[in-house]
């Protein structure tokens, strides 16, 4: 069993950022990928963001290009998503899950929360207009 923590979310107003943190034990070892997820009351959750450990890849929702980041740091067991010009329809509970087991067709299946393993609890995220 895997734990992840995420951390960072918070209130903001429209063009400001925030910087989500998920941190477990086990990132620096043998897991495929990290995504981070969000789901806005009432909405499905959807893929955000993931990167993949063994060569770095990134890939992100369209309607987030370009504003946010993700990124790691091995060292500290912890993948990031840096948000920037954030918009009202960014709030929602955001979520960090990793997948262990290598899956081709990546670049397709990475948004899909049924390829993720394990899973964090989520983190607040509030942009008021």
């Amino acid at each position: 069993q895997v734990q992840l923590v995420e951390s960072g979310g918070g209130s903001v107003e429209t063009g400001g950022s925030l910087r989500l943190s998920c941190t477990a034990p086990g990132l620096t070892s043998d897991y495929f990928a990290v995504g981070w997820f969000r789901q806005a009351p009432g909405g499905e959750r959807e893929g955000v963001s993931c990167i993949r450990r063994h060569d770095g890849n990134t890939y992100y929702l369209d309607s987030v290009q370009g504003r946010f980041t993700i990124s790691r740091d091995n060292a500290k067991s912890t993948v990031y998503l840096e948000m920037n010009s954030l918009k009202p329809e960014d709030t929602a509970v955001y979520y960090c899950a990793t997948r262990w087991g290598m899956r081709p067709s990546w670049n397709t299946r990475w948004r899909l929360a049924s390829e993720y393993t394990y899973w964090g609890h989520g983190t607040q995220v509030n942009v008021a207009s």
